[in-house]
């Protein structure tokens, strides 16, 4: 089968008529969203937050309640908030370091349907060094040139002017490594933004791994036309959302609750 063949046979992201389905579907992939962090260990205590801006209520956006593990998030308890940090919908409190951050990632990024922070024990561990990622497998070129490092810890982020400084750091790109903190990912998609974290995840896995191999062995860069070629297959937001696809659909299988 020929690519142009294999391209057509795709799926592609769903159009909605109106905003109500195009809410529940953002819910569904939120809620699957934190079901797959929580499987893969990207939960840390009462930390981190994916958040969906509202489609019909634009300065509005989507986000977990506080205190409630990620393996426990579902439709139904998912929370609407403001730019105000004012909960609309929902009946938990709201993280304020959540709000703080996604407040001003959402402001700034009109872009930007999604946003994902959490304290993932790699992407901790390599924001430490304030440093980008190195260019080294071909997962990794999804971040090329599309990535970069905010520098300027400056404790909990739960003043708004920190989140601001965060939000400025992500500039156009669709992750930011922050450091002494973590990894937040963007997407125009909740599917993609939740992609981008777990492959950045495991990109700085494979970099802290081949940091320690470093003394005895040299690591091997790709080449920068190899990485535009590389980027424009796997760095794209359809790749993003595509991604997610088979991830979504396995824990859907095994946690059908969800929904609910």
């Amino acid at each position: 089968m020929d690519q142009r063949k294999m391209a057509l046979d795709l799926p592609t992201p769903p159009v909605f008529s109106n905003p109500q389905d195009h809410r529940l579907h953002c819910k569904q992939r939120l809620a699957a969203a934190f079901r797959l962090f929580s499987k893969f260990g990207f939960d840390e205590g009462v930390a981190g937050h994916i958040t969906a801006r509202d489609p019909e209520f634009l300065d509005t956006f989507w986000i977990n309640p506080f205190g409630v593990h990620f393996s426990q998030v579902c439709v139904s308890n998912l929370l609407r908030v403001d730019h105000s940090g004012n909960v609309i919908e929902g009946n938990h409190p709201v993280n304020t370091a959540g709000f703080a951050i996604h407040s001003s990632v959402h402001h700034a990024r009109p872009d930007a349907m999604a946003a994902a922070h959490s304290h993932s024990m790699y992407g901790r561990a390599w924001s430490i060094f304030g440093k980008p990622l190195d260019m080294l497998t071909q997962d990794v070129c999804a971040f090329y040139n599309d990535h970069s490092v905010y520098q300027d810890f400056g404790g909990v982020a739960v003043e708004l002017d920190e989140g601001k400084r965060i939000a400025d750091a992500l500039g156009a790109n669709k992750a930011v490594i922050l450091q002494n903190h973590g990894l937040l990912t963007v997407g125009d998609t909740v599917d993609a933004a939740a992609w981008w974290f777990i492959t950045m995840e495991r990109s700085c896995q494979v970099q802290l791994l081949t940091e320690s191999a470093s003394v005895t062995h040299s690591p091997k860069s790709i080449s920068t036309e190899s990485c535009e070629q590389t980027y424009s297959i796997v760095g794209s937001a359809f790749a993003g959302w595509f991604s997610f696809q088979p991830l979504y659909h396995r824990i859907l299988k095994e946690q059908p609750d969800l929904l609910d």
